[in-house]
């Protein structure tokens, strides 16, 4: 059982990163969902699908390398507020990544979103994770 399922999916992501593996599956959750597609918008990741094979279903992420260097896009997948302790920050506080090169994912009430985009917005809520 996993207590914590953000902190899984982020782990197997950054697993798969490490090992080289192009495509990672993971089991789905509506929270997960819209996390991929954050990274999918952001351009950190290639592509995505859900899959309905069971009762739970499943996302499949195919993970984007530089062409170059075929080092992966995403450096870091650092989780921030975790069950034992959530941060919550008001819309005046919202965290900036590598001075905007990386991406807050923020749980707001508004739905999950940037940091960037709770701040257009004026909305604060739980920082889930940071991405770069």
């Amino acid at each position: 059982m996993v207590t914590d399922p953000i902190a899984d999916y982020l782990t197997r992501i950054r697993n798969a990163n490490s090992a080289g593996h192009r495509v990672v599956e993971i089991p789905a959750s509506n929270l997960k969902k819209e996390i991929t597609k954050i990274l999918f918008d952001q351009g950190y990741i290639l592509s995505y699908r859900f899959e309905e094979n069971s009762a739970q279903g499943s996302i499949k992420i195919a993970l984007k390398y530089d062409k170059a260097t075929k080092e992966p896009v995403i450096r870091k997948l650092h989780r921030v507020s975790k069950p034992g302790l959530r941060k919550y920050t008001g819309s005046d506080d919202l965290p900036r990544v590598l001075n905007g090169l990386g991406i807050a994912v923020i749980s707001t009430s508004h739905g999950v979103m940037t940091s960037k985009q709770a701040r257009e917005q004026k909305v604060g809520g739980e920082v889930l994770c940071y991405v770069y």
